[in-house]
């Protein structure tokens, strides 16, 4: 294998690097395409360069070679590869397999959990176009948007009771952005991806905080106000700082909702705040053109990693 076929392996690390600025300088609705389109291609790649190395190895495997018919040694000659390398690359991706396959795991229970729980809430709301809206008695502050068909919107009286009409409209804005525009599917295969290759961590949550830009920025159309919108996410953020629900029964509910992990510097709502209080990001072809490179880069090398590893094994199997 080539130098360059391991990209796939170092350019996630630079993803990670990049991923805030990218969520914070491009359009949220953008950001979340190509940050979520990134982590899959970069999650494959890296997982599938992982493979390569360990097939490279397991060839090299006297009864491997000869039950494929190949030379071992043209083998040894068109391959530098070692077998110790092929060992931890293999078990890499098994970690990664395993990893991957829990997340999904818990992403499926969670979401049962949900629907589960919001079956049993009262049947009695108001319909918001994409879901329907549930109030619930409780005096601690939170609204949150259920995934599914159809999604739901549970908002507690505390929240209610924190915000003024226009405020109201402003927070059902936002949960109807996350239900209509399916946001738990970008964040759920952002974690995923993430599951597989830990070093992507920093898209998913670079993710978390893309949907809720994209969920602010309608609210704030819908409203006609972006500081009435910016006003709307820092008056309840601080309710449900000072009053905030109890969530025993559906602590689960949390894995499935988008929620973006804490960053160094500002938190996520002073961030979303002044983000609101300026003008509407605009697209920067240049960001946009450059990160898409690297990822091209990324899945390319893998595939050329790929035919390395096939015209390999061809070389190996005319010798004998």
């Amino acid at each position: 294998m080539h130098v360059s076929e391991w990209l796939p392996l170092v350019i996630p690390a630079i993803a990670a690097v990049a991923a805030r600025p990218l969520a914070e300088r491009l359009p949220p609705r953008t950001a979340t395409w190509l940050l979520a389109i990134s982590s899959v291609i970069l999650a494959a790649a890296s997982c599938g360069v992982l493979g390569l190395l360990a097939l490279a190895a397991a060839v090299r495997i006297p009864y491997v070679d000869a039950a494929a018919g190949m030379s071992i040694r043209a083998v040894n000659s068109s391959d530098p590869g070692s077998v110790p390398l092929g060992i931890l690359a293999g078990a890499l991706l098994a970690a990664a397999a395993t990893a991957a396959v829990r997340a999904v795991w818990l992403r499926t229970t969670a979401l049962m959990a949900a629907h589960q729980h919001t079956r049993r809430l009262p049947r009695a709301g108001v319909l918001t176009g994409a879901a329907e809206a549930v109030v619930v008695q409780d005096d601690g502050v939170d609204a949150y948007t259920v995934p599914g068909w159809p999604s739901r919107i549970v908002v507690t009286s505390g929240m209610l009771a924190a915000l003024n009409p226009a405020e109201r409209e402003v927070l059902l804005a936002h949960e109807r952005a996350h239900a209509g525009s399916c946001h738990y599917i970008f964040t759920a295969v952002a974690r995923l991806a993430a599951a597989a290759n830990p070093l992507l961590i920093p898209l998913a949550s670079a993710i978390g905080f893309c949907v809720e830009r994209w969920a602010d920025e309608r609210a704030a159309a819908a409203a006609g106000s972006r500081p009435l919108a910016a006003r709307t996410i820092a008056k309840a953020a601080l309710a449900a700082a000072s009053a905030p629900a109890a969530r025993s029964h559906y602590a689960v509910l949390l894995g499935a909702l988008p929620r973006p992990a804490r960053a160094r510097g500002p938190g996520v709502v002073p961030r979303r705040v002044a983000a609101l209080l300026g003008p509407p990001p605009r697209l920067r072809l240049v960001l946009l053109v450059l990160a898409v490179a690297l990822v091209a880069i990324a899945g390319l090398s893998a595939l050329d990693a790929a035919g390395d590893l096939h015209a390999m094994i061809e070389t190996a199997q005319s010798a004998a």
